[in-house]
Formats: C-alpha cells, sequence, structure tokens
C-alpha cells in the first residue's frame, strides 16, 4: 500500500485528514499560489493545485500526493488571502450580509503509476450583517492572512457565518466526502474507523443559524 503525502502546509487541511483517521506526512509545495488570473473559480483552484501537487510528486514518486486550494468567489469575484489586517477588514465588509461560494479543488496523483484524479467541490455561504466593533472582534480572535476571504467556518465561524450551503469541511478547505472517496480508488483509507464522520460539531449550528 502506498504513502499518502499532504502537500500542504495547512494546519486545517491536516486536522481534517488526522481527524478522519488518515496517517500521512506532510511536505508543505514551494509554489506561490495566484488567484488574480482572468478565468473561473473552478478552473484557478484546479490550476492552484495541480501545481502544489505536481510540485511535490516530483520529490516522492513512490507515494500518493494529495494537494487542494481552496478560493473565495462574491459575484464571480475572486477573493484570495488577505496581505494585511486591514485588507482583512476590507474583504469582511464586502462579503457582510451576503451569500459567497467557497470551491476546493483536489488532486491525487501517484506518479509511478501515472494514476491521478481531480475534484471539486463549491458551497454556498451567507454571513452575518457585520459591523466594525464585530470584524474587529472577529480579526482578534483569529488570524487572516493564511485564510481565502479572511474567516475560517471552524472556531469562530458561527459568529460571522449565518448559513453554510453545502459541505463545511469544502469552507474549511477539504471536501473530505469527495476526498476520503477519491482516496480509497489509491488504496489509502482511514486507519481508524469514524463512523460519525464528518464531525458535527460547527456544522449543524452554521447551517441552521439565522440573521
Amino acid at each position: 500500500m502506498p504513502s499518502l503525502v499532504l502537500a500542504s502546509s495547512s494546519p486545517r487541511r491536516a486536522a481534517l485528514l488526522f481527524e478522519a483517521g488518515f496517517e500521512f506526512e506532510i511536505l508543505p509545495p514551494g509554489v506561490t499560489e495566484k488567484f488574480d488570473i482572468a478565468v473561473t473559480l473552478r478552473e484557478l483552484t484546479v490550476w492552484n493545485a495541480i501545481r502544489k501537487g505536481m510540485s511535490i510528486a516530483q520529490t516522492r514518486p513512490d507515494a500518493v500526493v494529495l494537494a487542494a486550494d481552496t478560493l473565495v468567489a462574491l459575484n464571480q469575484d475572486i477573493i484570495g488571502k488577505p496581505a494585511s489586517l486591514n485588507e482583512a477588514a476590507q474583504m469582511l465588509r464586502r462579503l457582510s450580509g451576503r451569500i459567497h461560494e467557497v470551491c476546493s479543488a483536489v488532486l491525487i496523483y501517484h506518479q509511478t503509476s501515472g494514476r491521478s484524479t481531480v475534484l471539486h467541490d463549491i458551497s454556498r455561504v451567507r454571513f452575518r450583517r457585520l459591523n466594525a466593533a464585530k470584524i474587529k472582534n472577529y480579526l482578534a480572535k483569529v488570524d487572516p492572512l493564511d485564510k481565502a476571504g479572511a474567516y475560517a467556518a471552524q472556531g469562530s465561524g458561527a459568529e460571522i457565518i449565518a448559513k453554510i450551503e453545502g459541505s463545511f469541511t469544502n469552507v474549511v478547505g477539504l471536501p473530505m466526502e469527495k476526498t476520503i472517496a477519491a482516496l480509497a480508488k489509491f488504496d489509502i483509507r482511514p486507519k481508524i474507523s469514524d463512523r460519525n464522520w464528518p464531525k458535527r460539531r460547527n456544522t449543524s449550528a452554521l447551517r441552521d443559524a439565522s440573521e
């Protein structure tokens, strides 16, 4: 059975795989994510995921490499990661009270056999109406600079998110429902069975919350 390598520096993706029972190695890719190219949200996340995965697969051809990319789009305008706290606050103001899309793309690649799978998922997220005080309070609790759209669904996400339509883990950064099924085709399965997956402690609260 081949080993699994997560080509990502995201602690959220690592946590999702760990909680699902997978054993894996982490090798962060040395590529720069793009989010300002004139393509669709799905195309850009797929392109970024492939670039990340291929950069690691070249050094670990015998392993199954998993890479992912997550971006936010508001009315087809792609929103990447903020460069500063001021830009993070501006992003949250834009998203306030509105519905946006979150797309995660995943590449699973085994270079030795030449097998690969690319998948994606899109969730719709509705934000609560946020004033300056709520935005300041939220940014004091999280590090927005490594997060597309300057926010995270987990943790304090319920303070700013009213509802999520679709996969919760997709918004976190890795659509586990599709990823688990895809990894099984590469003979990569959880070492620990979790019949309650995906975790529901945050999902139901966010999906049922109202403004």
